[in-house]
């Protein structure tokens, strides 16, 4: 590529700002509904030692394949053949889609806290025509951001990222102030919940799965990285200041008020602590930080939902229009297809007040199968290299994705088949388009075929 390349410090802040987006606003009430302090600790240790796994196995995949860029998508088809890296690369590409939808709706919706009184709605809950023209008009500034190179675009969400911290660091700071360590462990079992102490870790892993989902943003712009090392670098720096921030924020809030008071909080949580401890202003901070930082994490995720069906392009595995880069050396082709994808949805959702968050949930868990093929990867390829250490860490990712799958539903994950059928009817013409060199396994013919009946018959059942 001839564009300008990517830092370690624009590299930490994409996957920071795509992991902390909306969530960690609303983080204190939906732990406190499930779990007494004890659960909340050993849930999110859990999921600590998972995700560190995780990120230590993409850090040792990008210097032991640092020729595999694109990470997410290169690892799946590199290790398990052509169909399964699409299926990789498709859910990816769909879980970001949806995500960014969500993302806009969220914007909107924080804007009614100003705009918005009983008798006067205008943003509403994110779905009216008035946040339909304003989420389309911050799409195609993003879109036109991006336009203007990958890089360019990266550099301002390390801004973005800049901002969106001090709103959480003033929340640390003044949690650390106002903490009370006698409301914390007062029911530290959550005896009050009536569920056991392993029923209440359960639930938080169900809470903690979701907020780490962006860890691969290094790994999927790693052609663009000035550095290759800078790729696992980036990933574990912001993996660890990721969880630091969620831990505290977690811990803190219990510390300032009851449980069943937090419990009971209107979302974004934070902002009602925020103003038991300085005021009514507090709600005005973290409504704008909200703003700031869903912005940043809709920048952060379109700049990899657009490089992994770039990559699968370049590879053979989408359309040959969608491999296009422009002269700033961003993946047109596959922004185009994905912010209108974006545009199609919100106009869907404003003017047939549809309700997507079932089919956010199902794209969600399309993500995890990715996962769950990163920490496989590095587990086949360290047992072929008899790299015992890397093998070790790849088992250890592996188990943590086999969790994050069970944890999050294996109904969903059967659901999302009616996502994938139609994809692989994109796969099968990028096929024909490359027919040339392109050849399928009789594995593949039968796992698309089995995918498509599966796809079909879901769908029927459901109508």
């Amino acid at each position: 590529m001839t564009g300008k390349k990517i830092g370690v410090g624009a590299l930490t802040a994409l996957v920071l700002s795509s992991m902390l987006g909306a969530g960690v606003f609303s983080l204190p009430q939906n732990m406190a509904a499930v779990s007494g302090s004890e659960a909340l600790v050993i849930g999110w240790s859990i999921t600590g030692i998972g995700i560190l796994f995780l990120a230590t196995a993409m850090l040792y995949l990008s210097r032991l394949r640092p020729d595999l860029d694109g990470g997410i998508f290169t690892y799946a088809e590199d290790g398990f053949g052509k169909t399964i890296g699409f299926l990789s690369a498709w859910g990816y590409w769909l879980c970001a889609v949806i995500a960014n939808v969500s993302y806009l709706v969220v914007v909107f919706s924080a804007l009614s806290f100003f705009t918005d009184s009983p008798g006067h709605l205008v943003f509403g809950d994110g779905n009216t025509w008035q946040s339909m023209l304003g989420a389309s008009i911050l799409l195609w500034i993003i879109h036109g951001l991006i336009t203007r190179g990958v890089q360019t675009a990266a550099s301002i969400n390390l801004l973005a990222t800049l901002g969106k911290l001090v709103p959480l660091i003033l929340f640390i700071v003044v949690g650390i102030m106002h903490f009370d360590y006698r409301q914390f462990s007062f029911d530290f079992s959550g005896a009050q919940l009536h569920l056991p102490v392993w029923s209440q870790v359960k639930q938080t892993m169900l809470i903690t799965l979701w907020v780490f989902i962006g860890v691969e943003g290094a790994v999927v712009v790693s052609g663009r990285a000035k550095n290759k090392n800078d790729i696992g670098k980036a990933t574990l720096f912001a993996v660890i200041s990721a969880l630091i921030v969620y831990l505290l924020v977690t811990i803190l809030s219990l510390g300032i008020v009851p449980r069943e008071t937090l419990a009971t909080m209107k979302n974004p949580s934070m902002g009602g602590l925020l103003v038991e401890m300085i005021g009514p202003y507090g709600y005005w901070i973290i409504v704008g930080g909200i703003i700031l930082s869903v912005s940043g994490a809709y920048l952060s995720w379109t700049i990899m939902a657009a490089e992994i069906p770039f990559i699968a392009a370049k590879r053979g595995a989408f359309p040959k229009v969608i491999a296009r880069q422009n002269a700033a050396d961003a993946p047109i082709g596959s922004l185009w297809m994905t912010n209108i994808s974006v545009q199609l949805c919100l106009v869907a959702i404003a003017f047939f007040h549809l309700d997507y968050s079932i089919l956010l949930i199902i794209a969600s868990e399309m993500v995890l199968v990715p996962y769950l093929l990163v920490g496989l990867f590095l587990a086949k390829i360290s047992y072929q290299t008899r790299h015992y250490r890397p093998l070790l860490i790849g088992v250890g990712a592996t188990l943590y994705g086999i969790w994050l799958l069970y944890a999050s539903g294996l109904d969903h994950l059967m659901m999302s088949l009616t996502l994938y059928a139609p994809g692989l009817l994109v796969f099968l013409y990028a096929g024909w388009q490359h027919r040339q060199h392109y050849r399928l396994r009789t594995l593949d013919k039968v796992m698309i075929i089995a995918i498509l009946v599966s796809g079909i018959a879901i769908t029927l059942s459901k109508i």
